[in-house]
């Protein structure tokens, strides 16, 4: 058995977190677009018979639920992987781009499920823009908290107008 936690980033009511308007009239909150990917990612997962899965933030996105709580759910569950899962933004709307995926500093195992996990992404998405550096090691809470090896990734950025059209489509 392989026991996945998972959440979808931030909750609904987080400020800022949303694509502007003059990408999206509608303004679409990040976690819109995270829950998409985290329900989707939940449909594939139940294909595999010893995966099991755990979401660890409110699945209404109305409760915030914060990382240390979110974390100490996966530690808890004894999840072997928790994954992370976000959009980007850089505070201003610009024509750059793409996925990123980041584990802990040092984590060889982190680093291996992260490349793997990006690789993924990019080929069934398409997205993979023109980051410097899309494949990254940061000590964020959610990496750095966990008893188990855990992956950030960002979907692509909500600020971007090359990201924007693709993030918004169900297809992607």
């Amino acid at each position: 058995m392989f026991k996945i936690a998972y959440c979808a980033g931030h909750y609904i009511g987080t400020a800022g977190k949303r694509l502007p308007k003059e990408l999206d009239k509608n303004e679409t909150r990040e976690w819109v677009l995270n829950d998409r990917v985290a329900r989707y990612f939940a449909e594939a997962a139940a294909e595999y018979e010893d995966v099991h899965l755990y979401r660890t933030d409110d699945e209404t996105g109305k409760t915030f639920v914060d990382i240390p709580q979110r974390v100490k759910q996966a530690n808890d569950w004894g999840a072997d992987l928790y994954l992370d899962l976000h959009h980007n933004a850089a505070g201003k709307i610009f024509s750059g781009g793409g996925v990123e995926a980041f584990s802990y500093p040092g984590s060889a195992e982190g680093k291996k499920y992260r490349d793997a996990i990006y690789n993924a992404v990019i080929a069934a998405g398409g997205l993979k823009g023109n980051r410097a550096t899309p494949l990254q090691e940061k000590k964020f809470d959610s990496l750095a908290l966990t008893n188990m090896t855990a992956v950030l990734i960002e979907y692509g950025y909500m600020d971007s107008k090359t990201d924007a059209p693709v993030i918004l489509t169900d297809a992607y």
